[in-house]
């Protein structure tokens, strides 16, 4: 049993005391939300970044939000933000160790994070043990390991992941109603290729880091930080999201949802 107890359903916050998202973020969460079952429950974002997908998410589908994010500046953004949003919940520096062994979640997310880690099966076995019985796992990864590039090798990325062996992945861990869909056609590509433009310039100045350092840093490379610029990118992905949701087979992005065995 969790020891947080279920909450009841809340009114979804203004619009404007939710955190920014950058341009790639709202396609992802155009994607998410309507993968996610809605609350009430417990909703653990593993590796959250700022949590500004987070908590829009755990915002509109009614969920306590809890959040870990192993990097502190990140952190206090992320912990600023959910106090902003006025959304039920903690956010938490440190990894899955900071919480009780024995807590157990409704849902379970982890966006770009599972390519940052080399032993990508164990980490995706302990998300899964933090998972109820019947409850959701999550996830977002880059898509198509043909698309690796310097912008993959700039922040850290171990892999990316073709659909089918994500499907395969996922039922290696006992997974099982397994839904994989690609996302951001065509803005997408437009982005990745700008971000790979960005990451040649850069990736001289990390040729020295470690894979976990530039993993460390990574959710806080191109993030919107004010109003202002999270108005911009939500006014100019509309269309994108509109048109994204009649190629959920296209994408250099993929979000993947099972269910944890009862």
């Amino acid at each position: 049993m969790s020891s947080h107890p279920r909450t009841t359903a809340t009114p979804t916050p203004r619009t404007a005391t939710l955190p920014p998202l950058s341009f790639n973020a709202w396609l992802r969460f155009d994607v998410a939300q309507r993968m996610l079952p809605p609350g009430p429950g417990d909703l653990l974002d593993i590796g959250c970044g700022q949590a500004a997908l987070g908590i829009r998410l755990a915002a509109h589908h009614a969920y306590r939000y809890i959040g870990v994010e192993p990097d502190a500046d990140s952190y206090q953004i992320a912990a600023a933000r959910l106090a902003a949003a006025d959304v039920p919940g903690e956010i938490r520096n440190g990894d899955l160790k900071v919480l009780e062994p024995a807590t157990r979640f409704d849902v379970v997310t982890a966006f770009e994070v599972l390519e940052h880690i080399e032993d990508d099966k164990a980490a995706l076995d302990e998300w899964v043990q933090r998972a109820r019985p019947g409850g959701t796992l999550l996830i977002s990864t880059p898509a198509h390991q043909h698309r690796y590039g310097v912008q993959d090798e700039l922040v850290g990325h171990f892999r990316r992941y073709d659909p089918p062996a994500m499907e395969e992945l996922l039922k290696a861990s006992g997974l099982k109603n397994i839904d994989v869909r690609l996302y951001g056609m065509p803005a997408g590509y437009a982005l990745e290729a700008a971000r790979n433009a960005i990451g040649r310039r850069r990736i001289a100045a990390v040729k020295n880091e470690s894979l976990p350092e530039r993993s460390q840093s990574s959710g806080r490379f191109m993030q919107p930080s004010s109003p202002l610029a999270g108005m911009v990118t939500r006014v100019g992905t509309a269309p994108f999201r509109q048109i994204q949701r009649a190629f959920p087979h296209t994408g250099p992005t993929l979000v993947a949802r099972a269910t944890i065995p009862t």
